[in-house]
């Protein structure tokens, strides 16, 4: 078993909070050390922003949990001063196979094209995952950042006042009571906070079980993403096998309904289902087992007043396609920046209603991509299962088919079409993938990529354009990145970000997302589109 279940990361130590006469008022407080709670805690701390995270554990996750990561979460993970570490130690990998009962019916590639920095996705054990994201906390407290991890602080009661949310926290010396100005849910799908609040889901459950086994072997399996469909090993059923660090390897089978979960994650019955997938000359041993059920679901709203939901506390997903914790991160990249706005007195507190009208429409892509997963991975009638077997069999031989073919969409960067906070798509020919609202896609620039010199902050960035180095509106400073076409020999950064035209001026939001697009610099232009992306417009 992995020592790093049983290390302490944050130990319960009392506070000067537990010892005064008034509750002592925070300005941030964030209920959940996993990785959404910890991403956005840093996020804020970056800002300058006071934040103090609680979680009744003072540990890593037991068990492997979530462990694909996608490239958008390791570019946000980069902005965050992390990202580095987590690559380092997880297992690239782009390549994924479908296989239908004994055959391979076609291989897919999620990355492409060549100008990223970063893979399509990364394989990283959640308690890897978190150690590094501590790891980053305990460096911004060494450089004076007023960030905070409370462990052994167990949230009771909540009581929202309107203008501040009252906390009692049971530790193990006894209750104490503090007050948050704002208060940011990333307790978990099972969400004590939600349920204190009389908050519920609004979704699907699915009818079907899916075994998780974190096996320790010493195998030649690739590093690619391995899916069956009515495998032999499992017949009738799916399975999935992917490589993790350290040798370990996660193994999906699904079950059916009508189990005995208690019955079914004993060893003796979990072992010969791996013997019968691996074969009997692979040595292996468990280290984590689990058992899931599928749900589809979520908050009506994600902000209530002064508390506000993020990760698997405001929405859940199947795991297929690596949406849950890869969202989550999203949430908070989305949330930080404009909860730190709100607080400094840059923006008023409508801006966070666009998390509500942003994330709520990730969250509905997500569900919906999600929710089409499971229907062809468990057909509910036996005419779904017999059009997604000939499916199955068509995508061998013709490529028209594969696209049918859902193993789990994976987890793509939400494009907030729509959105209050984006300005007009002036820039005529632009490309598709770069318009207002959708996330900057990475490409060569000079020696470096585009993304590492965009920062955490509004940005100016012009292609073969003039403009000012900073512009300034209402308080919001718009520095400038100055780029060029030639830059860039291989074409991505001109096919990225020009398409047919000559020159841009882009607008960039702290979270790296798309706030307007130009053909040349107009200042009255853009200080509107910023005062429209903080909600002053």
């Amino acid at each position: 078993m992995n020592k790093i279940f049983e290390m302490p990361l944050y130990p319960y130590a009392r506070t000067a909070d537990q010892d005064a006469g008034v509750p002592v008022r925070h300005r941030v407080m964030i209920v959940g050390a996993g990785p959404v709670g910890l991403a956005a805690a840093i996020d804020l701390a970056e800002q300058g922003v006071p934040v103090v995270v609680l979680d009744d554990n003072d540990k890593v996750s037991f068990g492997s949990r979530a462990i694909c990561f996608a490239k958008r979460q390791l570019e946000i993970l980069d902005r965050l001063g992390c990202g580095q570490p987590m690559v380092d130690k997880g297992v690239v990998w782009n390549l994924g196979k479908v296989f239908f009962r004994d055959r391979k019916v076609y291989e897919f590639n999620l990355l492409p094209e060549e100008g990223h920095r970063r893979p399509a996705f990364i394989n990283l054990q959640q308690y890897y995952f978190e150690d590094h994201l501590v790891a980053r906390v305990r460096e911004l407290q060494a450089q004076g950042a007023e960030i905070e991890l409370r462990g052994g602080n167990r949230v009771r009661e909540v009581d929202d006042r309107g203008d501040r949310v009252r906390l009692t926290i049971d530790t193990p010396e006894g209750p104490y009571t503090v007050e948050t100005e704002w208060l940011i849910a990333c307790d978990g799908a099972g969400s004590p906070i939600r349920a204190m609040m009389g908050l519920d889901f609004v979704g699907r459950v699915f009818e079907d079980n899916f075994l998780i086994a974190d096996v320790v072997m010493d195998a030649d399996f690739p590093t690619e993403r391995w899916f069956w469909f009515d495998p032999p090993f499992n017949p009738g059923q799916s399975a999935l096998l992917h490589k993790q660090p350290d040798g370990v390897w996660r193994i999906d089978l699904q079950l059916g309904w009508d189990i005995d979960k208690e019955e079914e994650k004993k060893p003796e019955k979990v072992i010969p289902r791996l013997r019968e997938m691996l074969g009997d000359e692979v040595a292996f041993e468990l280290e984590w087992v689990s058992i899931y059920t599928f749900q589809c679901r979520r908050m009506d709203r994600f902000r209530h007043n002064r508390v506000i939901f993020a990760g698997d506390s405001a929405h859940q997903v199947s795991p297929f396609g690596a949406r849950g914790a890869n969202s989550g991160i999203q949430d908070a990249d989305n949330l930080a920046w404009k909860l730190g706005l709100v607080i400094e007195g840059r923006a008023p507190e409508d801006l966070l209603d666009s998390y509500d009208a942003e994330r709520i429409a990730a969250a509905d892509e997500n569900i919906l991509n999600s929710t089409r997963s499971t229907d062809f991975i468990t057909p509910k009638s036996e005419i779904s299962r017999i059009f997604r077997d000939a499916v199955l069999d068509l995508s061998e031989p013709y490529a028209f088919a594969r696209p049918l073919v859902n193993s789990g969409r994976l987890s793509l960067p939400s494009v907030y079409d729509g959105s209050p906070l984006n300005a007009e798509d002036a820039l005529p020919g632009g490309p598709a993938r770069t318009r207002p609202g959708a996330p900057c896609p990475d490409a060569p620039a000079g020696n470096g990529f585009v993304l590492d010199r965009l920062g955490g902050g509004f940005t100016l960035l012009t292609i073969d354009a003039e403009a000012p180095e900073q512009l300034t509106e209402e308080g919001i400073e718009a520095g400038r990145i100055a780029l060029s076409a030639a830059d860039d020999p291989t074409g991505a950064l001109s096919e990225r970000y020009l398409g047919a035209a000559e020159a841009a001026v882009y607008l960039i939001r702290p979270d790296q997302h798309v706030a307007g697009r130009w053909p040349a610099f107009d200042a009255g232009r853009i200080r509107a589109a910023i005062r429209r992306a903080t909600a002053r417009e």
